[in-house]
């Protein structure tokens, strides 16, 4: 395809008042191997994303049922709720920070992550990050694809009893199929529609998913006459030589949550009004929705553990103990908002763009986004939730490392090599001065490697709870295994920076 900016003018653009730039008047992009029409930057007049747009977007993807049982599972690793609640914040917090720094090029350029990786991989060499990031989102679409289903499936089973009686395909009730296939349509069908669809759909689900959830803890604390001994159960690991060893992986687990979205943020922020508005917006958003979150969690399960006498911390399998209709009705609609909510904006945005950036010509956003629903179920991902362990050690840890590899990449890049300074006409022309060595930058391929292999390569899994050796795949690095993310963002931060240290270009 060509795409030609109208002339105007003035031959270099001054950035607007908020700091944002569009593509030189007159510039021509015609290489369809690197351009259509949803990799161009966004045009000023259509990035008018506001603070309550950024912060309605976290809301929304925040509150989910994998976000609802990471408490359980730190729990369930020996933490008691105070804990369990600490890592979940901390690791939020410390996660905005990179989502905060890869977010700044999205209002200032307009530009999706796998254009901005562009910068420091090159025009080819973009493709590896964005198809590692591709395809966690894939695994991570299928996770909640399924879990969505299964909870239409036990309330809709509740309404009209015999559900879980019909004749199994696949080991599977057939209902249960049903329940998925029809979650995975409605999907999407949505994101079908485009970036605008999904901000609407946004802006009215973060508050229902809010009011949910409260409801859910009104109804069991109603209940309950109160909350229960829950929050009194003590710690079976205290705060001492038997914590650390759980604290530290755990809190890489909670950070690789969302260092899927540290990476890919300017897939969203390229629509915003200006860096306030996505700064005030994930601010307010992310780690503050997440810690409430995790609070919730903690004070349902506490009242159902005083009603039923265990903890239920399946928000599912609770709702499902109610007798009322309405109540029901309104507990499909929620698990079904919540769970729309995340997988569509966190895990099919991203690779939808990704798949576009590796073939333009071919692969439109929509395209991308068929393919990352068709991806995400055969690889049937649901497995990793099967037990904690592999949850989050193995999984969440592994996704870490990688994720915090290249995010590492990305950052120096920007912010340490360019000074936020990126030349959009190149970032789509092959010759240009991203276009490195036949398309990709051996530094940052380099960087990639030795942060990834010191990230990953002591991974490791308990006696048969995992399918890594006991003393980690390389096992002189099993000590770093627990850091992985830190680890991989660190390691390959200042191996980029080192090696780009006599070559920078000024852009």
């Amino acid at each position: 395809m060509t795409a030609t900016v109208p002339p105007a003018p003035s031959e270099n653009p001054i950035p607007d008042p908020a700091g944002r730039v569009e593509l030189p008047p007159g510039a021509v992009l015609d290489d369809a191997r690197f351009v259509n029409d949803d990799l161009l930057p966004v045009p000023l007049a259509r990035r008018r994303w506001t603070t309550y747009n950024f912060t309605a977007l976290w809301v929304g993807m925040a509150h989910n049922i994998p976000s609802w049982l990471l408490a359980s599972g730190l729990v369930a690793l020996g933490m008691d709720w105070k804990q369990a609640v600490f890592t979940i914040a901390l690791a939020n917090v410390i996660v905005l920070a990179p989502m905060l720094l890869t977010g700044h090029a999205g209002p200032k350029y307009g530009i999706p992550f796998p254009v901005l990786a562009r910068a420091s991989f090159g025009l080819r060499g973009a493709n590896l990050p964005a198809m590692i990031r591709a395809a966690v989102a894939c695994a991570w679409f299928g996770i909640q694809t399924w879990i969505g289903g299964q909870g239409i499936f036990v309330l809709l089973g509740k309404l009209f009893g015999g559900w879980a009686e019909a004749s199994e395909v696949g080991g599977q009730p057939w209902t249960l199929w049903v329940c998925f296939v029809l979650f995975w349509a409605l999907e999407l069908a949505i994101i079908y529609r485009g970036m605008e669809a999904l901000r609407r759909f946004e802006n009215w689900a973060a508050p229902f998913v809010i009011v949910g959830a409260l409801v859910l803890l009104v109804w069991v604390a109603n209940k309950a006459g109160g909350l229960g001994p829950l929050l009194d159960q003590p710690s079976r690991l205290g705060w001492g030589a038997d914590f650390w060893p759980v604290f530290f992986p755990s809190l890489m687990g909670m950070i690789a949550f969302w260092s899927t979205l540290s990476l890919n943020i300017p897939d969203f922020t390229r629509f915003g009004a200006g860096q306030r508005a996505q700064v005030w917006g994930q601010t307010l958003g992310l780690p503050t929705t997440m810690t409430l979150f995790a609070l919730l969690s903690v004070f349902v399960t506490s009242g159902s553990q005083a009603v039923y006498g265990a903890a239920i911390w399946d928000p599912v399998e609770l709702a499902a103990k109610t007798d009322n209709v309405f109540g029901l009705l309104f507990a499909l609609i929620t698990v079904l908002v919540a769970t729309i909510s995340v997988n569509i904006a966190a895990n099919v945005v991203s690779p939808a763009y990704d798949l576009a950036n590796l073939a333009p010509k071919f692969i439109s956003f929509r395209t991308g986004a068929l393919i990352t629903g068709v991806v995400g179920v055969v690889i049937m991902p649901w497995k990793l939730t099967e037990t904690p362990e592999l949850y989050i050690f193995t999984w969440l840890g592994l996704v870490g490392g990688l994720l915090g590899t290249v995010a590492g990449i990305l950052i120096a890049d920007y912010w340490i090599v360019r000074r936020t300074r990126l030349d959009l006409t190149d970032l789509y022309t092959p010759g240009g001065r991203y276009w490195y060595t036949s398309g990709w930058n051996v530094h940052a391929v380099v960087a990639f490697l030795v942060g990834g292999v010191l990230a990953v390569g002591g991974s490791h899994s308990a006696p048969g709870k995992g399918p890594f050796p006991e003393d980690g795949l390389i096992p002189f690095l099993k000590p770093l295994a627990d850091y992985g993310w830190a680890v991989g963002l660190a390691a390959s931060l200042v191996v980029y920076v080192g090696l780009t240290a006599g070559t920078r270009r000024r852009v």
